[in-house]
């Protein structure tokens, strides 16, 4: 049965249960007697941070470096048609590099075809992809207007009316590729039998500033974290950019779901609940930009924390039923605590303690949380990799990584609370690039 894109229905209703009950998990270990407050938390260290230990382990005692090279690479005559999708808005700055990248592609060019969906800029986008269509012959360009709706989902699927092709490689405006990076996605897909397959994250001006270093940081670690979890039976997630989607299996779980902020995590779920497989690769990956400002690192997690839970509301009755196996749904439940309800419970456990002058509950859940992240930091940094050099390790660094994390733990209770009190207007919400 196809997991059709839905609506999001009830979302506030939902938002504001999930609220209340964490709020309520956070307050009530302070009406416990002093030498019993500690036990929810001591619980759920045992629970949580065995699975993320778990996972990390997994991930380390496997192939650490699962990359293309490990499986055979198709012929060139057997490699499928390829459509490139970029949904773009007011790009000038990079939408010039991005298309002589994708020509640049070792990959054969009678098989291989680019669309930009033009989403109404109102800079020099427009006029350079007229100039770039005179130079690259397989580059099309969809015209939309500003007010057409949908979002980013909504530039894809007028794409998706358009294009033939086998299989969908989605970018962002800002990635870059290596020049085999197609063909060895392709292969790894195909000789894999995955319905999707995600490219590690790279960032490529960590250099730039602490922000973006740590972002670096946390690319390779969300990769760690995948990895891992896939190995463990659990969920990988595609992360929007470097996403190489089967066109089959992408019609069968519905197309872009255009009632959503994050496209790319929802349809994670809905592929998921179809039975489609989706596997990460850790090399090669496909390079981007990290935000190089607090105000825009603010504005881009606010979309994914909305995005994330968003999916959890719209589709928790298939994510709990027998379409998932056990291993899969300990997976999601696990993650779903540690990322969105551990913020929400830390949030409520600090407000109650400043109210009642009493010791915080959970900060050994939290503590074991940041102590994993660290772990995996280091994992995933150390680790040989291609693309863009990845910060050393070093104990100043993770440390600081681990303090960059506390971010999460103001935008989920942030987020949660205005998704609870405000119906949402959806808009494209974009980040801006420089190039």
């Amino acid at each position: 049965m196809a997991a059709a894109a839905v609506k999001g229905q009830y979302r506030r209703g939902k938002t504001a249960l999930f609220l209340i009950a964490c709020g309520w998990a956070g307050a009530a270990p302070h009406w416990l007697e002093p030498a019993k407050s500690l036990w929810p938390a001591v619980t759920l260290v045992f629970v949580l941070a065995g699975y993320g230990l778990r996972t990390v382990y997994l991930r380390d005692k496997g192939q650490r470096t699962v990359n293309s090279n490990s499986l055979q690479s198709i012929d060139q005559e057997n490699l499928p048609f390829v459509d490139v999708l970029v949904a773009a808005r007011d790009e000038e700055s990079v939408i010039r590099r991005l298309v002589e990248r994708i020509a640049s592609l070792n990959y054969p060019k009678h098989k291989i075809s680019t669309w930009i969906i033009d989403d109404g800029s109102t800079d020099r986008t427009p006029v350079l992809l007229d100039q770039l269509k005179q130079k690259f012959g397989n580059l099309h360009v969809i015209r939309r207007t500003r007010s057409a709706g949908g979002g980013k989902s909504g530039a894809l699927n007028t794409a998706l009316k358009e294009v033939k092709g086998d299989w969908l490689l989605i970018l962002d405006a800002d990635a870059q590729l290596q020049d085999d990076s197609l063909k060895r996605l392709v292969s790894y897909a195909i000789t894999g039998g995955w319905a999707a397959v995600q490219l590690r994250k790279a960032v490529i001006n960590s250099s730039h500033n602490q922000l973006t270093r740590c972002q670096a940081m946390e690319m390779a670690m969300d990769t760690v974290i995948q990895q891992g979890r896939l190995r463990g039976g659990g969920v990988v997630e595609l992360r929007g950019n470097g996403q190489l989607i089967n066109r089959i299996e992408l019609d069968k779980a519905g197309g872009f779901n255009e009632d959503t902020v994050t496209d790319d995590l929802d349809l994670s779920f809905r592929l998921l609940i179809s039975g489609a497989l989706v596997g990460i690769l850790w090399d090669p990956p496909v390079y981007e930009e990290g935000v190089e400002t607090i105000l825009a690192l603010w504005k881009q997690r606010k979309r994914w924390a909305e995005g994330g839970l968003q999916r959890f509301f719209d589709y928790w009755p298939s994510l709990i039923s027998s379409r998932l196996s056990f291993s899969q749904r300990r997976d999601l439940a696990c993650f779903f605590l540690l990322q969105y309800a551990l913020p929400l419970v830390s949030f409520a456990d600090l407000i109650t303690a400043l109210l009642t002058k009493s010791m915080p509950a959970y900060w050994p859940l939290s503590i074991a949380a940041f102590s994993i992240s660290g772990l995996a930091y280091w994992q995933g940094c150390r680790t040989e990799s291609e693309g863009p050099e990845l910060p050393s390790p070093s104990p100043l660094r993770i440390s600081i990584a681990i303090a960059y994390l506390a971010h999460w733990f103001l935008v989920i209770p942030w987020v949660t609370i205005h998704m609870a009190l405000f119906p949402k207007d959806l808009v494209w919400a974009k980040t801006n690039h420089h190039g």
